[in-house]
């Protein structure tokens, strides 16, 4: 196995060498080279068809091909039960934060959020349109870094309609490094910056949903995998493509999908399968991180992050230098060396790096390479 992973993060190094700059983008995010040169290749001729995928009729056998493969990939990748529905829909993960509270409020309109960033508060502020939220928890803060309390301090309802939380927030850098324990209430997960980061067990949620944009694909597709029994028929109240029940039924092909997102999703979920999986992105990502987080604090009268070591993220690395007169100049250095993408959200400045499936370590060990150096000239 370790020989694997060793050959398989040469070759993920390997293809990103054509790249002039390394994108750290939060999203839309990056996207593996070889991934960009397959659709470079087919845009103007989709195996042998004369048409750019773009082109093909969501409804015609060459594009269901396309739609059939993803799909069995994404179900290979996460070792998806049967019992389990993958829906590829537009709107974004931000949709999911209505469809998730329209289905799933079938005369128990009470849920369960916990509130850790900015995309928590988002859905808490929309599911409480259609009915109550109770905050069972939120972030606090231990040694004065934001931390996740721990799940016997929660305030849950063990008559919830479900439990949402956000395994990962992108704005801050905090991440859970534990799955929920719910019982019967059903678990509810916006995946979207971590989904296939890490190996998760499917059967430990009722539904988890993802926008494409950060791990997947390109902004334009949203994921939703939900147990067969969350399924209810569709009521009167909810819009028709808000039904999970209607897309179910349609295989996602209700109405027009994101055909061209869907396809570049597609090619992300077979460059991973022929790169070591799942597990393979979790060992480079874990070192990727490693090196970043590392460097902060062997640094730390430079850099400084404000999460607790229990609950960085793995995926979106955030930090701030001690003198903020100097970001400026950080960033703008940092761009001149090809590291791009760096200024933190505009909510919380600072710097972020994020540090998806497609980031080869040879960017993340440039980026380190240059805050050390620039530590040690400005410091």
């Amino acid at each position: 196995m370790t020989a694997l992973l060793k050959s398989d993060v040469q070759d993920l190094n390997k293809v990103n060498s054509m790249r002039k700059v390394f994108n750290f983008s939060a999203g839309p995010a990056m996207l593996p080279e070889e991934v960009l040169l397959t659709a470079q290749r087919e845009m103007l001729d989709w195996q042998g068809t004369g048409m750019s995928i773009m082109e093909l009729g969501h409804r015609g056998p060459e594009f269901k091909m396309v739609a059939e493969k993803a799909e069995a990939d994404l179900r290979e990748l996460m070792s998806i039960p049967s019992h389990y529905h993958v829906l590829f829909l537009a709107g974004g993960a931000t949709t999911q934060f209505a469809m998730v509270p329209l289905n799933l409020f079938n005369g128990n309109d009470t849920a369960d959020y916990i509130d850790t960033g900015v995309w928590s508060k988002k859905a808490i502020a929309e599911a409480s349109r259609y009915g109550v939220v109770n905050v069972a928890a939120q972030t606090e803060l231990r040694d004065n870094l934001a931390c996740i309390p721990d799940q016997s301090h929660w305030n849950v309802n063990p008559g919830a309609a479900y439990l949402h939380y956000t395994p990962n927030e992108t704005i801050d850098g905090l991440e859970f490094q534990w799955v929920p324990k719910t019982g019967n209430v059903p678990l509810v997960a916006d995946m979207t910056s971590m989904i296939l980061s890490r190996p998760v067990k499917v059967s430990d949620f009722g539904i988890i949903y993802a926008g494409a944009q950060k791990n997947v694909g390109q902004a334009g597709l949203t994921i939703v995998i939900i147990r067969g029994d969350l399924i209810s028929e569709l009521k009167k109240t909810v819009p028709t493509l808000y039904s999970y029940q209607l897309h179910a039924e349609h295989h996602s092909f209700y109405n027009t999908p994101p055909t061209y997102s869907w396809y570049i999703s597609g090619l992300v979920l077979d460059w991973m399968k022929r790169h070591g999986g799942v597990e393979a992105m979790y060992q480079k990502n874990l070192r990727n991180a490693r090196t970043l987080y590392t460097l902060i604090d062997e640094h730390k009268d430079f850099y400084v992050n404000r999460i607790q070591p229990a609950c960085r993220s793995l995926m979106n690395v955030m930090f701030y230098l001690q003198d903020d007169k100097l970001t400026a100049l950080f960033l703008e250095e940092a761009e001149q060396s090809g590291l791009t993408n760096l200024r933190g959200h505009r909510v919380t400045g600072g710097v972020r790096a994020s540090i998806y499936n497609a980031m080869p370590e040879e960017g993340v060990k440039v980026l380190a390479d240059f805050m050390r150096s620039f530590a040690r000239r400005y410091g």
